[in-house]
């Protein structure tokens, strides 16, 4: 009996999300949610972007067919405001790559030049292989023991749920060129970051600063990357011929498209979901991230079918050129920034189409309780309450140090990784039940989100706040 007191007692005192949002609002939010459960999740606009435009490698025609694509789309479902923002970047494209051990035997092996790799010399280039655990180690490395030679980065990425495993991994990508140049190699490859066991590189960026050097640079997919190791392990010289034709060009202007719904009592206050349009030139970026695009666009339509207007204005944002360096994300936080105490939070779905199965979120204290009741909300779509930390997504991430509030609605990334970057992200990777379940959570946080009885923070309070913490 008294267990059972307790426990109405606690059932009684446990915040409800009817303290934080009105009997309609909530109700609003749970025909959301329903009814984006019955539909397809967006199925419909990533099988039309994938099959008109396919890939989007940013700076081409098709980047451009892509954006105007999206203009359409968005005018055509009746957003309020549809227009576009300027973004400019240097562009790079690949004609081919190829690599092939060379002894002591001959194999061809399966690659991808990394993007902003430059050419090397017609012909190719051939070099004794030097092998490093990862970047650490290359990075102790001495100079002579590199110099002249092909490095060859073999670190794994480990699989996981939340994808933790890519940030230590795709060091070796992003930095090993960089490295290995400042040591004197010849060019750099690296095992893909990625965890299919299938025979496919991974594509990606690497980082540079303008004048840097760069050497020629490319992954190899895993079963090549574990024969090349079973060759070195043999005791060996092992040679590889690789051979890269690619360009990068100075300057190319392409642009972040957004679309509003505009708020009913608050209209300068934005809630901000995003995902980028952008693809690399491999498969049809159906997984990055055209689910991202539809998963958003869903959620946006599911509000405009509603007989009323949020308070606060909710923008879609498709960024451009998030593959090859944030490009778009800065764009918009440089052009934005100024205004970002009107900006309720920003949330960006580039994680595929896997289930979302927790929320966190960077938002000031008093708002931390209008997060919670948000993810009551969210329980029957299974999704649970995560940490007080969110970076938004990456095309936020440059929109943090200027006090962006950010939620993570954070999915389950298991095997999103084996198709990440590669020939193989096409759009038979996407349960339409999963991304449903996703454009529902997303429908159903814009809303509240543009309800909330309290701003979430954005601007110079939120960093106040983190700076104490952190005393």
């Amino acid at each position: 009996m008294r267990l059972i007191l307790l426990l109405v007692v606690l059932g009684l005192s446990a915040p409800l999300s009817a303290d934080y949002f009105s009997d309609e609002d909530l109700a609003i939010a749970r025909e959301l949610r329903e009814r984006a459960l019955v539909r397809d999740g967006g199925f419909d606009v990533v099988e039309d972007l994938t099959t008109r435009v396919g890939p989007r490698l940013a700076g081409t025609e098709a980047d451009a067919r892509a954006v105007a694509w999206a203009v359409e789309l968005l005018n055509g479902l009746g957003f309020d405001r549809v227009w576009k923002e300027p973004v400019t970047f240097p562009t790079w494209s690949r004609n081919f790559e190829r690599v092939r051990v060379t002894s002591p035997v001959e194999q061809r092996m399966e690659a991808l030049a990394i993007g902003y790799s430059p050419a090397t010399p017609e012909g190719g280039i051939e070099a004794e292989v030097v092998m490093f655990d990862d970047l650490d180690a290359l990075l102790n490395a001495e100079p002579e023991d590199v110099a002249g030679r092909i490095v060859f980065i073999r670190n794994r990425m480990e699989r996981s749920r939340d994808g933790s495993g890519y940030g230590p991994a795709v060091q070796a990508r992003s930095r090993g060129a960089i490295v290995a140049a400042e040591k004197g190699a010849v060019g750099v490859i690296i095992r893909s970051i990625g965890t299919s066991t299938n025979r496919f590189a991974h594509t990606g960026g690497m980082r540079f600063d303008l004048g840097q050097r760069r050497l020629p640079a490319a992954a190899i997919s895993n079963p090549d990357a574990d024969q090349l190791e079973r060759l070195i392990a043999l005791g060996e010289p092992v040679r590889l011929h690789m051979e890269i034709d690619a360009q990068k060009t100075e300057a190319y202007t392409s642009h972040n498209v957004i679309a509003e719904i505009t708020g009913a009592t608050s209209p300068e206050k934005i809630v901000a979901l995003g995902a980028h349009l952008d693809s690399w030139d491999v498969g049809t970026g159906a997984l990055d991230d055209g689910a991202g695009i539809a998963i958003i666009t869903e959620a946006g339509r599911l509000i405009l079918d509603l007989d009323r207007r949020p308070d606060r204005s909710i923008h879609l944002i498709f960024f451009a050129a998030e593959e090859v360096g944030l490009w778009g994300g800065r764009a918009w936080a440089e052009a934005h920034h100024q205004n970002f105490e009107n900006l309720q939070l920003g949330a960006e779905s580039d994680f595929g189409a896997g289930q979302i199965y927790e929320i966190g979120a960077r938002v000031l204290d008093e708002a931390w309780p209008v997060i919670e009741a948000i993810q009551r909300e969210l329980a029957p779509l299974g999704i649970d309450l995560g940490r007080r930390q969110a970076s938004g997504g990456p095309d936020f991430l440059p929109s943090l140090p200027h006090g962006l509030a950010v939620v993570d609605l954070r999915q389950d990334g298991t095997t999103y990784f084996d198709y990440h970057h590669t020939e193989n992200d096409t759009l038979d990777k996407i349960d339409p039940v999963d991304l449903a379940q996703n454009a529902a959570a997303y429908a159903v946080l814009a809303w509240l989100a543009a309800q909330s009885p309290v701003d979430f923070g954005s601007g110079p309070a939120l960093l106040e706040q983190e700076r104490s913490r952190a005393q």
